[in-house]
């Protein structure tokens, strides 16, 4: 199948998916960056308790870990294989990288700001096609190297397609 015909496919999913309406996006959306910040908060905990010597936050870990854990299933729901694992790390990655280009851009950094933005949203963009199924999991294993070329203005191919639908499904100004 070329990628005229994977773009096709993938367009009419998102037909099925605006008819079906059965997803509030802009709520998911919400949770997903809930969940971005559970994750970080779940890291914390961690180095704290290792930097600090104190299982209290080992406890305190554990009670967090269990929340995401529950709020993520409203999102990934029936993952198949690595679905599971490979959103949260999508989200926790995103997270990151956003943090770190907030950092840039505040040390009057631009250009590598915006580098790491466009990376955090482009793994947010997969996080929501794996799990509005937009992305079969087992596609994921390699991604167009004309979707990465760091020299391209704008992402072309399936990546860039998919940010495309990604931004006018997951609207989070819209009530």
């Amino acid at each position: 199948m070329d990628d005229k015909e994977k773009l096709k496919k993938l367009w009419q999913k998102v037909q099925e998916v605006k008819k079906d309406n059965k997803l509030d996006l802009s709520s998911d959306e919400d949770l997903s960056i809930a969940i971005m910040n559970l994750v970080s908060i779940e890291e914390h905990f961690f180095f704290t308790s290792q930097k600090n010597s104190d299982n209290k936050h080992l406890e305190l870990l554990k009670k967090v870990r269990e929340m995401r854990k529950n709020l993520l299933a409203r999102i990934v729901k029936n993952p198949e294989g690595e679905e599971w694992c490979i959103s949260k790390h999508l989200l926790a990655a995103s997270m990151r990288l956003m943090e770190v280009g907030t950092k840039k851009l505040n040390n009057g950094e631009k250009k590598e700001a915006q580098d790491l933005f466009t990376k955090a949203y482009d793994l947010y963009s997969i996080f929501w096609g794996i799990n509005l199924k937009l992305i079969p999991t087992q596609g994921i294993k390699t991604i167009n190297d004309k979707s990465l070329d760091k020299q391209d203005k704008e992402k072309s191919g399936f990546l860039g397609s998919l940010k495309s639908i990604i931004n006018k499904l997951v609207d989070c100004c819209r009530e």
